[in-house]
């Protein structure tokens, strides 16, 4: 699968009068004439036989299509010259087969096209229409012909040789081809009393049709026993076809037996799985799944079976029975051969086996350990403490204070923390009586989950209002609340509100609730709209802030990039509250009031609401220029050599490269990967690839099965795309990106499901196996959960595992105006620099903006520049430059070379934030960074003033250890970024609009 191959070929049908003739399977050679242009022909065809020269030839094609109209799309016929044929007639077209008369002027193979498609072309998101039929026949020829089908009889019957498919891959296979009207008909009339249908299948056939019957099962009937073979040690993967012809079935149930073996052996019931039914979910916990089949419709039921690997060898057997409300069970009876040998890692390391399908319910890293940099949370009553922030409870169990120690370079912790809070944090309810805050009567008593995690629970009051709080703190930095209000009787509330009285001096830049990344606005209004994607934002200062995200019980993760809108956020019935909630900010004094309000409203006795918040304390972490510098990338796939040559020491490996050639799904050429990362560590360098979960390529082995979930996996959606997911899937799906090099097209998945699962022990087995050092993430569509799980399973097998995260800019009416740092900073304590990316705005943008929206460091992180290689003289404030190798233009290394030569990875970076910085311009419009060593600093400038302009640099001497009588300022030539020139420190020195400098200070 991994690797284009020669056409395959079926066994096809060759329609007599009465009866169906199978021909053998044939393998041809890499003879010319059997490719075929795709885009213009379609991917389907039928060899066909002409023995002798004719004016017309009749055929009637076998081809048993599955998408419903056949009669609507375009039929080519091409002669042995491969020359189009004008002359052709359609007769009788349907599902079952086609009939055509053709004029045959020579001898030979004629091909018939049957599903030729109009693409848009090289579109990474290709609108693909099946061509309509055409008249192309001359007048003549066909009045001569005739169009009766007495009279079409009586010409020489073209005998059909195969099918072939354009590819292995593209090819229909033999669960593809549907059940003609009347051997279904035949089947109901051999079964009038049957309701549940059962067609036992083993892995090699996966239902690939959900509203047709296919051919095989037609023609063998249902029932009949589940035999397989596996080794020992092996998970054995199944299903059992499930059909619906007369009436729905309802609440469908599978329950297992024992499997009996040699000499007493058995493998327990508990050693099956059916995983249509449920299983655990990406966080951890256990849930079931409803199974209910409407009429018409086929349900495949996936199970697997895993085989101890100390099983004893021989025959098993056991039973599954299934069950609908209403109908009689049936039982399917399994035979199961064990052989002797023993399977290795359960045989996942050969994904067409489907064995990885256990990876669905795994558990893998989910747990409360702790994940570096962050160290455990502390609890003395309630003061909680975690890496570099604290956490004060108040009664209500909300935070009553929060500090934060990291210092203002954010290299390091300060000796007085920083308070984010001006008073405690409140949930008001306000009725005729007054206003009432949550409450209890002691403190909360705070428990322990393990190192990475702490947890408590508070019930109080709220005036007319029951509340229960249950919350947790995380090592990382985050508060989840879950806050339930009850009405213990009818109320009439004028509001519910929370209260964030942040102080003022901290909440310095805001962003999020449909404002880019800026100074905090004095003051804001806010109201709910599902057509954004915003629930919350973020308030604070470079070294303290704080992350809120309002939500309910009924909260799921949008889809993002291009397709929010086709999942967008579920508006909080709590505070959105039909549209009265919303959000205020406003200065007042030293504090900064957040009032997240929802509005008047009734409640009736017993009405629970839910007013659930999610809180992140920032930063997360400590940034280290030291690793960053000396990490340098290259994001393409090329020559190990040529890349160490060029400086990198960090390979970022795309999709759609030979390496890793299928999108999200790097499973297919995995000795290959492993062949080029070992010659990577040989050199020195690490290699990282791209995987993620937002789409998963169609080469997914197992898209069938997760077909068979619903949406719990693949979003549902209109269908369309690229022409294998038109011809394969069964239409209610999202199409997603599309590679057409190497015709890997994908379909949108779920952020939240067990697909995070899989995707876990995918990644460990990467780690384990083929020895990638790291991630390059994509706008990903998980959420922190699945993140911390991808940290820990490459934390234990790398010793120094990389991850960093992409982002085009969400901020558009696409994307719901969310700030891909809002929509992604959940994920930043656990990955190591960011690249953000396409259709930022490097130019029109603010200091703040770059600070807040795309350098990372008040979150913990840095990164560099992508939309048309950035902007190198700002970029150098935050420590920020291209990716060598992504574009032509981009070309890093003169200021690699740079840094190298000045030791940049030796010096103290001291941002043009920080109060106390050694080096200022006294101006807002032009900016300075310093990286500080022991007799030198490089000082990096960059102007955001309209017009050229001159600067006079205010220097501390004392700060950098310099005498003023004995410096030198010098700026060394650097290719693309500026000329040679020489300063002394009290010059004014000129600044063009929209560039800098890069001075040393000696």
């Amino acid at each position: 699968m991994s690797k284009r191959r020669f056409p395959c070929l079926l066994a096809c049908a060759l329609l007599g009068a009465s009866a169906a003739l199978w021909a053998q399977p044939q393998t041809f050679g890499s003879a010319a004439h059997l490719h075929w242009d795709a885009d213009r022909y379609g991917n389907h065809r039928y060899l066909v036989q002409v023995t002798k020269p004719a004016d017309a030839v009749h055929v009637v094609i076998p081809w048993r299509r599955r998408d419903l109209h056949p009669e609507q799309v375009a039929v080519i016929v091409t002669g042995p010259d491969g020359k189009v044929v004008a002359n052709v007639l359609r007769g009788a077209i349907d599902q079952a087969s086609g009939e055509l008369v053709f004029e045959a002027r020579q001898v030979g193979v004629y091909a018939v096209y049957y599903q030729p498609y109009l693409s848009n072309g090289r579109s990474n998101y290709p609108t693909v229409n099946y061509a309509t039929p055409k008249d192309t026949a001359d007048a003549g020829w066909a009045s001569k012909t005739g169009h009766d089908a007495a009279h079409w009889r009586k010409l020489p019957a073209t005998p059909v040789l195969r099918y072939e498919g354009v590819s292995d891959f593209d090819a229909y296979t033999a669960m593809e081809r549907v059940a003609t009207p009347t051997e279904v008909q035949q089947l109901l009339a051999a079964h009038p009393a049957q309701v549940l249908w059962l067609f036992p299948e083993t892995r090699a056939y996966p239902v690939r049709m959900f509203d047709q019957l296919p051919q095989r099962w037609a023609q063998r009937g249902p029932g009949g026993e589940l035999a397989d073979q596996a080794l020992r040690g092996e998970y054995l993967s199944f299903q059992i076809g499930l059909w619906a012809p007369s009436a729905a079935l309802d609440h469908v149930q599978v329950a297992f037996a024992d499997l009996h073996g040699p000499d007493g052996a058995i493998l327990p019931a508990s050693a099956l799985t059916s995983f249509n039914q449920g299983g655990v979910d990406f966080t951890g916990q256990p849930f079931s799944t409803r199974v209910d089949v409407a009429k018409g419709r086929v349900q495949p039921l996936w199970m697997g079976l895993d085989i101890p690997a100390d099983a004893k060898p021989g025959e098993y057997r056991g039973a599954v029975t299934i069950s609908a409300d209403g109908v009689s069970a049936q039982t399917v009876p399994l035979v199961i051969t064990v052989g002797e040998g023993n399977a290795v890692a359960h045989g996942d390391d050969d994904p067409s086996k489907l064995t990885r399908l256990r990876w669905l319910n795994s558990t893998l890293a989910q747990d409360n350990t702790l994940v570096k940099p962050f160290t455990a949370v502390t609890v003395h009553g309630a003061q909680l403490g975690i890496l570099g922030r604290e956490v004060q409870l108040a009664n209500s169990g909300l935070p009553a204070q929060i500090e934060s120690r990291f210092d203002e370079r954010m290299t390091g912790f300060a000796k007085q923390p920083r308070a984010l809070l001006a008073a405690p944090m409140q949930l008001l309810v306000q009725d005729a009586n007054g206003t009432h805050a949550l409450h209890a009567t002691s403190l909360p008593n705070v428990q322990v989950d393990g190192p990475a995690k702490v947890h408590w629970q508070v019930a109080g009051d709220a005036g007319p209002l029951q509340g229960e709080v249950t919350a947790s703190l995380e090592a990382d930095g985050t508060l989840s609340y879950t806050i339930a209000l009850k009405a213990t009787q009818a109320v009439t509330l004028k509001d519910i509100r929370l209260e964030m009285p942040l102080r003022g001096d901290t909440a310095q830049y805001e962003l999020g609730l449909g404002r880019t990344g800026d100074h905090a606005p004095a003051d804001f209004n806010w109201k709910w709209n599902v057509e954004n994607n915003q629930d919350g934002a973020w308030i604070g200062a470079v070294n303290a802030g704080l992350e809120f995200h309002l939500r309910d019980e009924n909260y799921l993760r949008p889809l993002n990039t291009n397709f929010y809108h086709q999942q967008p956020l579920r508006m909080p019935t709590s505070w959105d509250n039909a549209g009265q909630g919303g959000i205020t900010f406003k200065r007042d004094g030293v504090r900064y009031l957040v009032n997240a309000f929802s509005g008047p409203r009734t409640m009736a006795a017993g009405q629970v609401l839910r007013y659930d918040v999610v809180m992140r304390i920032t930063p997360f972490k400590t940034i280290k220029p030291a690793e960053h510098f000396a990490e340098r990338y290259f994001h393409k796939y090329d020559d190990l050599d040529t890349i160490k040559a060029d400086g990198a020491n960090v390979v970022n490996i795309h999709h759609a490269t030979p390496i890793n050639p299928w999108i999200n799904y790097p499973f297919l050429e995995a000795d290959a990967m492993r062949a080029y990362i070992d010659a990577a560590h040989q050199r020195g360098m690490e290699v990282k690839i791209y995987d993620t979960i937002r789409e998963l390529s169609d080469r997914a082995p197992e898209l069938p099965m997760l077909e068979s979930l619903g949406h719990e996996i693949i979003s549902g959606g209109k269908g369309g795309g690229f022409s294998w997911l038109q011809e394969h899937l069964d239409g209610d799906y999202i199409a997603a990106w599309h590679v057409p090099e190497n015709r890997d097209a994908a379909v949108i998945d779920s952020g939240q499901s067990r697909w995070n699962n899989y995707y876990i022990e995918g990644l460990d087995w990467l780690a384990r196996n083929v020895g990638i050092d790291g991630l390059y993430l994509d706008d990903v569509a998980y959420d922190r959960t699945t993140m911390k799980r991808v940290r820990k399973v490459l934390q234990a097998h790398r010793p120094h595992p990389l991850i960093d995260l992409h982002s085009a800019s969400q901020f558009d009416a696409r994307d719901g105006y969310i700030n891909s740092a809002l929509l992604y900073m959940e994920l930043f304590p656990y990955i190591d620099r960011l690249w953000f990316g396409e259709e930022f705005d490097y130019e029109k943008t603010s200091p703040s903006y770059w600070l807040t929206e795309m350098s990372g460091i008040p979150y913990g992180l840095m990164g560099e520049m992508l939309q048309n290689d950035g902007n190198p003289w700002r970029g150098m404030l935050f420590g920020m430059t291209s990716r060598l190798g992504w574009s032509k233009g981009s070309d890093p290394r003169p200021l690699w070379q740079l840094w190298d030569s000045f030791g940049i990875e030796q010096a103290d970076m001291i941002g043009w934030w920080v109060h106390d910085a050694p080096v200022k311009t006294g101006r807002e419009d032009v900016l300075a960074t310093s990286y500080v060593r022991h007799g030198q600093t490089l000082i990096a400038l960059a102007s955001w003033a309209p017009q050229s302009t001159t600067v006079k640099l205010q220097i501390d001497w004392k700060a950098l250890g310099l005498k003023p009588g004995n410096a030198t300022l010098k700026a060394p030539a650097v290719a693309g970024f500026q000329p040679a020139a020489e300063f002394k420190p009290g010059d004014a020195i000129p600044v063009e609009p929209g560039k800098g400098w890069l001075l040393i200070l000696e």
